[in-house]
């Protein structure tokens, strides 16, 4: 059986940031999968319980915690409850066979054993001090970058975001499917968002430079139609790969320093 796939569209301060897809461990934890899962997709519908909708889309992220962990999924808007599961009000902690070793982990956010509902983490760091107290249940595969956006949100109190972190639009990734990460703005840009979700390792600078040529045409391109907050993202990303060459043998440091220039200054 082949793990479930499922994606979350950010957006940031009424922003589109990207979109986070993340694979859920079906095989270990079936149950806290198939709620993560069935929530994404929003396929039961309204709750009996409480009346609000069984879905991810339009809850916020409500805590981040720079350096260990962004929490999302309050499906309820509750304060200090783990919001609310597709199998009543709570659910028991399925196993902790899997730990919070790393990030881009998911875990199932709680208020004590067998307390689990909707909200859920996002490791930044390792957290090995939560082991045995909440459920792992699956691990990010394309968005890390996005996940960092919304690790650096500002904050205010305990630990609340000072602008909207949302959850735009989720659901599940058909088997065999293409992950919606490549063009995601539908302006025909074949390269992700962040050098980190290539699929293959980038190792050749030949490569990275011609995807730097290309993402800063983009920009150039939505410059001149006055879509100034697109073209500071494309120039932004192209940042992002040109950032990938400095570590690399047998680069050009002059050249790199033309182009980087190029791209702050919106020149061909």
């Amino acid at each position: 059986m082949v793990n479930p796939r499922c994606y979350l569209d950010i957006s940031i301060d009424g922003e589109m940031e990207g979109r986070i897809v993340v694979e859920l461990y079906s095989d270990v934890v079936p149950r806290t999968a198939e709620n993560f899962r069935a929530l994404c997709t929003g396929e039961k519908g309204i709750s009996p319980r409480s009346g609000v909708p069984l879905h991810y889309k339009g809850s916020h992220f409500n805590s981040i915690i720079r350096g260990l962990m962004v929490q999302g999924g309050d499906i309820s808007a509750e304060e200090g409850v783990p919001g609310e599961s597709i199998y009543g009000e709570k659910f028991e902690d399925e196993n902790f066979e899997l730990k919070h070793s790393r990030k881009g982990m998911l875990s199932m956010a709680n208020s004590g054993p067998n307390s689990n509902g909707s909200k859920f983490a996002i490791l930044t760091n390792q957290a090995t001090h939560l082991d045995g107290k909440h459920v792992v249940f699956g691990k990010v595969i394309k968005g890390l970058g996005v996940v960092r956006s919304i690790e650096y949100v500002a904050t205010v109190g305990e630990y609340y975001p000072t602008v909207d972190v949302v959850i735009a639009d989720c659901g599940e990734i058909p088997e065999g499917a293409d992950d919606g990460t490549i063009n995601f703005y539908g302006d025909g840009d074949v390269y992700p968002d962040w050098p980190v979700d290539f699929d293959a390792k980038v190792d050749d600078v030949s490569l990275i430079i011609n995807a730097v040529d290309f993402i800063k045409l983009l920009g150039n391109e939505w410059f001149k139609k006055h879509d100034y907050k697109m073209a500071i993202r494309k120039y932004r990303k192209a940042l992002k790969y040109l950032d990938l060459c400095w570590e690399m043998e047998g680069i050009d440091s002059a050249s790199l320093m033309k182009t980087k220039s190029q791209i702050l200054t919106n020149s061909s």
